[in-house]
C-alpha cells in the first residue's frame, strides 16, 4: 500500500485481447489529504490567507509516490540549463510530463498518473477513465471532465484550430467518440480496436487532454467569447485563431512552454517562461500539485527549477565542470566529453548515471525526398543515389574517431536480438565501397565539371546542403569527416550549422531544405512500434518525407504529397497494427513494415548507439542510476523528478 502502483501492467498485459477487461487497479484512498505536510514557502502563504489550506488544495485521493532512495525534504532550487534558442522540448522531460497514464520507470508498460482509474474493454475499443475528485489546476480552479470535453469539442474537432499530432485519438481516419459520464468520468470509444491507445497517451507530450484548462483558454475561443477577434487584434494577432493556437501551445513544444500564464497540472509552473528573459527561465512549485510522498509530504520537493539560458554546448560543459548544473545529459553526454567530465567530477562535485540506448541510430542522414525543386526531388528519390551516398561513408573511421571505437556500422534499424530485428534493414549499403558508389553515380550523374563534381540534368553542380542543429556537436564532428567522403565520389556536400531555433523553423517546420540529420526513434519493443520515424514517414519527425506524412494524416491538406506505393503499403499496415490488440499480430505487422522499409531505403545512418551517460550532482537524491534514453519515454520524466531533492 506504500508503493506508487505495484500493479502497473506490462505491455503484453495491456495489449492482450481476451475475455477480461484491460484495467489498472486503483490504490486505496489514503488519509493524506487532511494530514499532509507542505513546503514552508506555501505554509507562509496559507498563514497570510493568500492560499487555502493544503487539505483544500489536494484531491481526495492524491497519488502516492514512493521515493527511489528515501523520503526527501522541501526546499531549494534545481539548477538546470536550456541550450540554444529552441531546446524547449527539454522542459517536457523535466517538468512537463504529466499525462493521464505515464510509463513505468523500466518502460515495461504504463501506470496511473493524472487518471485515478483506467479500464479498457476486452476488444480495446472502449476506454473508461476516472479523474481524481477534488484535483485542481495550478491556479486552484477544479480540473474535471469539462476540461476534457472542451479539449475534445473545441480543439480536437475544431478544423479552424487545426492542431496535429493526435492520431492516437483516431481509428479508420475518424476521431474516437467522447462520452462524458459525470464530473470525474469519461469514455473514449473507437469504431475499431485501438490496442496502442494506452501506450500512446503516455508518450512524451502526446496527451493534450491534461493541458487544456477550459476556464483559461475559453476567453480566446470564438465559441465561448464573441469578442475573441477583438481581443486577438488588441494582442497583435490577425484573428482569434492564431491567438488561441499560441495560448493553447499545442503547435510545438516551443509554443507551449513560452506561456507563463496558462494554468497547469505539473509539479512546477513557469513564472518566467523562456523568451521572457534572456538569462534564465524559472518554474516555481505548483501549490495545487496532486501527489504526495509516503510520509504524506506534498510534492515536489524542490521549490524551483532554474534554467540557465546557455548559448552552446561548450558553455554548458564549462558550467557542468564548475558544478553549476545539477543534472544533464542532452547536449553534453558525447563520447568526446566523457574523459573531460570524468576527470573533473571530484572538483565539480558530480557523478554519472547510465542511459540505455533506445535510439535507432547515432545519426541519421535524411535527404528531403519531397524537395520543392523538381530536379533535386527526382535525384533524391532515386534509391540508387541514396545507396551510393551510403556506400561512400567509411563508417568505421567515423566510429573510431567520433565514438572512440564504440559501435559497429549500421543503418537506422532495430537492435540485434530483438524480435523485430531485420538484418537487411540494419546492414545494407553499410560497407565502405567508394568504387561501388562511383559506379552507381556514373549511371545516374555521368557528367562532371572541371573540379570533378557531378552535374545534374540541368547542368548544375550537384550540391547538397545539410542543415544541422549546431547544439548537436556529435553531428558536427561526423560531418567534418563525412564531407570529404561524399566529395570524393563527386557530390558537393556541405554542412550548414545553425541555432536550434532557426533549425526548428527551417527543418522541423519548413520544407525548403536539401537535407538534415537527427537521431532518436525506436530501436526495439515499445519504442520501435510507437516511434518508427525512420521506418515509415508517419510523423512530423520524419524529415525525409514531410509531404508524405501530411498525406497520411490528412489527404486534403494542400501541402500533402501522395507517396509511392511502398509507402502506402506501410501506412496500411501501420493502420492495421494500431487497430489490433494482439501483440503477436502487432509484431507480425511491424516486421512487414520493416521489410518494406528495407526495400524503400529512405535514410542512411552510421551506427546503433551504445549506452550513454548523464551527469548528476552528488547532492542530488532519488535520481535513478540507470534509465532509458528517449524523448518518447521521455528521459528522465518517468523516474518522477518531483521526488528529486538535494541533501
Amino acid at each position: 500500500m506504500r508503493e506508487e502502483l505495484k500493479a502497473a501492467l506490462s505491455r503484453r498485459a495491456f495489449l492482450a485481447a481476451g475475455s477480461a477487461a484491460i484495467a489498472i487497479p486503483v490504490l486505496p484512498v489514503r488519509a493524506f489529504a487532511g494530514d499532509a505536510k507542505e513546503a514552508a514557502v506555501l505554509q507562509a502563504l496559507v498563514d497570510k490567507g493568500a492560499l487555502p489550506p493544503l487539505k483544500d488544495r489536494l484531491p481526495e485521493n492524491p497519488l502516492v509516490i514512493t521515493p527511489v532512495d528515501r523520503v526527501g525534504a522541501h526546499g531549494g532550487d534545481w539548477s538546470h540549463a536550456l541550450v540554444g534558442g529552441g531546446s524547449l522540448s527539454m522542459l517536457v522531460r523535466y517538468q512537463g510530463y504529466e499525462p493521464l497514464l505515464r510509463y513505468t520507470p523500466d518502460w515495461s508498460g504504463v501506470t496511473l498518473n493524472v487518471a485515478e482509474d483506467f479500464q479498457a474493454s476486452p476488444d480495446a475499443r472502449e476506454f473508461t477513465v476516472r479523474l481524481r475528485k477534488g484535483m485542481k489546476w495550478s491556479d486552484g480552479h477544479p480540473f474535471t471532465t469539462e476540461d476534457i470535453r472542451f479539449w475534445y469539442e473545441d480543439i480536437l474537432l475544431n478544423k479552424e484550430v487545426a492542431f496535429i499530432g493526435q492520431d492516437h485519438w483516431k481509428s479508420g481516419g475518424k476521431p474516437a467518440r467522447l462520452e462524458v459520464v459525470d464530473v470525474q468520468t469519461f469514455k473514449v470509444i473507437f469504431d475499431r480496436p485501438s490496442g496502442l491507445f494506452p501506450l500512446q497517451i503516455a508518450w512524451a507530450n502526446s496527451d493534450q487532454t491534461c493541458k487544456a484548462p477550459k476556464h483559461y483558454l475559453q476567453q480566446f475561443h470564438i465559441k465561448h467569447n464573441p469578442k475573441a477577434n477583438e481581443l486577438a487584434k488588441s494582442r497583435g494577432f490577425e484573428s482569434w485563431i492564431p491567438l488561441f493556437q499560441f495560448e493553447a501551445g499545442f503547435a510545438s513544444d516551443n509554443d507551449y512552454f513560452q506561456n507563463s500564464k496558462r494554468p497547469t497540472l505539473t509539479a512546477w509552473k513557469l513564472t518566467v517562461a523562456p523568451g521572457e528573459s534572456t538569462e534564465r527561465a524559472i518554474a516555481e512549485r505548483n501549490p495545487y500539485y496532486w501527489k504526495v510522498d509516503t510520509a504524506g509530504q506534498q510534492l515536489p520537493y524542490f521549490d524551483r527549477i532554474v534554467y540557465q539560458m546557455v548559448a552552446d554546448p561548450q558553455v554548458l560543459l564549462l558550467k557542468v565542470l564548475q558544478g553549476e548544473i545539477d543534472m544533464m545529459d542532452q547536449y553534453i553526454a558525447t563520447p568526446g566529453n566523457k574523459a573531460v567530465l570524468f576527470d573533473g567530477q571530484e572538483k565539480g562535485g558530480y557523478g554519472f548515471y547510465t542511459l540505455t540506448s533506445t535510439e535507432a541510430n547515432e545519426m541519421v542522414f535524411m535527404l528531403n525526398l519531397n524537395h520543392p525543386d523538381e530536379v533535386k526531388r527526382a535525384l533524391f528519390l532515386n534509391k540508387d543515389f541514396r545507396a551510393a551516398l551510403s556506400m561512400a561513408l567509411d563508417r568505421q573511421a567515423l566510429i573510431d574517431t567520433v565514438f572512440i571505437g564504440q559501435g559497429a556500422p549500421a543503418q537506422a534499424s532495430i537492435e540485434k536480438g530483438d524480435p523485430l530485428y531485420v538484418e537487411r534493414l540494419a546492414t545494407q549499403y553499410t560497407a565502405y565501397d567508394p568504387d561501388g558508389a562511383n559506379a552507381a553515380l556514373d549511371k545516374i550523374l555521368p557528367d562532371k565539371d572541371g573540379d570533378g563534381y557531378r552535374l545534374d540534368s540541368q547542368g548544375r553542380r550537384v550540391s547538397i546542403i545539410f542543415e544541422i542543429d549546431q547544439s548537436r556537436t556529435t553531428f558536427l564532428d561526423i560531418f567534418q569527416l563525412a564531407i570529404p567522403m561524399f566529395q570524393a565520389v563527386g557530390i558537393d556536400v556541405q554542412m550548414k550549422p545553425m541555432d536550434r531555433s532557426l533549425w526548428e523553423t527551417r527543418v522541423r517546420q519548413g520544407r525548403e531544405f536539401d537535407g538534415t540529420a537527427h537521431k532518436f526513434g525506436g530501436n526495439s519493443g515499445i519504442p520501435a512500434v510507437l516511434d518508427p520515424r525512420y521506418f515509415l514517414p508517419y510523423t512530423t519527425e520524419s524529415f525525409y518525407g514531410k509531404g508524405w506524412q501530411l498525406w497520411y494524416r490528412d489527404r486534403t491538406n494542400p501541402d500533402a504529397i501522395e507517396p509511392p506505393e511502398v509507402t502506402k503499403k506501410q501506412f496500411d499496415l501501420y493502420d492495421q497494427l494500431k487497430a489490433t490488440a494482439d501483440p503477436a499480430r502487432q509484431n507480425e505487422l511491424m516486421r512487414q513494415i520493416l521489410e518494406l522499409c528495407a526495400d524503400a531505403f529512405y535514410t542512411f545512418g552510421v551506427t546503433l548507439p551504445a549506452d550513454s551517460y548523464g551527469v548528476v550532482r552528488n547532492a542530488m537524491v532519488n535520481v535513478t542510476k540507470t534509465m532509458p534514453n528517449s524523448f518518447g519515454w521521455p528521459t528522465p520524466g518517468p523516474t518522477r523528478p518531483e521526488q528529486y531533492f538535494k541533501a
